[in-house]
């Protein structure tokens, strides 16, 4: 019996992709000055893409912080006025309010309808037009206040014989500041004496506010006769949200009378704010489109030039036996390779020129995720796609061709 052998040719050795990276990695190190220039064009135009992103986001977060400031998220609710008979909140009319999904923060003032004096001495007339408020003590984040000198109504001292002066009634009852651990100054209202704790940092959005001197919500009731109903409810929303909340609001603060509640309309920043939002928004996206475009361009001329100058190398691995593929395979992990190092270096570079610069403006510190996400992962991408012709090329080139090359 006769048996027959078949002749079979070598075999080209298969590569890892552990194999194929370390190949384009020995690239890599071997061309150490050319790669160190090449890494460093990549990472400037990464670091080019960070900043002209990260800087614009920053000033925007700044300009957006400024108009948020405005009140774009703030709203007053009121009973219609000179309404016969009068309307009247119910008591619970801000806590109703707060329960309203979007709602952040809801709190009330009430009109005690009593006069403040600054001594019992002092002439009736000479506080005309100040207000007296029963406030809550959660008051201030929703009219965006702060407290300029001494401490706001807290759960305890609003039971307690306490007030706030606004900016402007504190200046006409003869306060400038409330200095703490020192004899206080008191207030007379009607026929009691309230000691000034806290006086009020000017209240744009809230002007009414600052004409008042407020009291604890317990304390009016026990002192001043106050009967517990609110007559104006401040709330603020989520911004996106803003106008749904507003038209919920008459139904959900008095749901017998809704139509007798008068709700402000949204602040006019508020859609300037959207308005600038988008159009910076749509200006970030170019910047970001046009600087990985620059990097991707000058990571597929430097992987040109490799191969030109490399084609000797390519032709006598060609030649002992490394198929088209394993080229092609290691000059894209060597651009990859190349993108990565120069996207983590221009990252890194880019954020802190953006921060620095940020600072220095008394801006906000912003990174956009774009931004960041294409400094490495998006410099990876570009360097496999900008990779691609100079492998196919490198590839494609014959052996002989490759080693007559000098």
């Amino acid at each position: 019996m006769t048996r027959t052998l078949k002749a079979s040719g070598p075999h080209p050795v298969r590569l890892s992709l552990a194999d194929i990276l370390r190949l384009g990695l020995l690239g890599i190190r071997t061309r150490g000055p050319r790669a160190a220039l090449s890494a460093l064009g990549i990472a400037l135009g990464i670091a080019t893409l960070v900043v002209v992103t990260s800087v614009p986001a920053s000033s925007q977060q700044a300009l957006m912080d400024q108009l948020s400031a405005l009140g774009t998220d703030m709203l007053r609710v009121a009973p219609q006025a000179d309404s016969d008979p009068p309307v009247v909140l119910p008591a619970t009319a801000d806590a109703m309010a707060a329960r309203i999904g979007p709602v952040t923060s809801a709190s009330a003032v009430a009109n005690t309808h009593r006069s403040v004096r600054r001594s019992d001495r002092a002439d009736p007339s000479d506080a005309s037009g100040i207000s007296v408020l029963a406030a809550r003590t959660d008051l201030l984040p929703s009219i965006h206040g702060t407290v300029r000198s001494g401490s706001f109504l807290s759960p305890t001292s609003a039971h307690f014989p306490t007030a706030v002066l606004g900016s402007r009634a504190a200046t006409r009852l003869g306060f400038d500041r409330v200095r703490p651990g020192r004899e206080t100054g008191q207030v007379y209202i009607d026929g009691h004496w309230f000691t000034v704790i806290g006086i009020l940092a000017p209240l744009p959005l809230a002007p009414d506010l600052d004409t008042s001197v407020l009291v604890g919500w317990d304390a009016a009731r026990e002192q001043l006769g106050f009967d517990g109903h609110p007559t104006v409810i401040y709330v603020t929303a989520r911004e996106s949200q803003i106008e749904a909340v507003r038209a919920v609001l008459p139904a959900t603060v008095h749901p017998q009378l809704p139509g007798l509640v008068q709700v402000s309309r949204p602040s006019d920043a508020l859609a300037a704010k959207r308005a600038t939002r988008q159009t910076l928004s749509v200006l970030l996206l170019g910047l970001s489109g046009v600087a990985l475009l620059v990097g991707g361009v000058g990571v597929a001329n430097t992987m040109v030039v490799s191969v030109l100058e490399r084609r000797r190398e390519i032709g006598l691995r060609r030649a002992l036996g490394a198929s088209r593929g394993q080229i092609r395979g290691q000059f894209m992990a060597e651009s990859m390779a190349l993108s990565a190092l120069g996207g983590c270096a221009g990252t890194a570079l880019g954020a802190a020129v953006a921060a620095g610069y940020a600072t220095s403006q008394a801006w906000p510190v912003v990174f956009p995720r774009l931004a960041l996400l294409a400094g490495v992962v998006g410099a990876v991408a570009v360097g496999a796609a900008a990779g691609l012709y100079p492998a196919v090329r490198a590839a494609r080139l014959p052996p002989t061709e490759a080693l007559a090359a000098v």
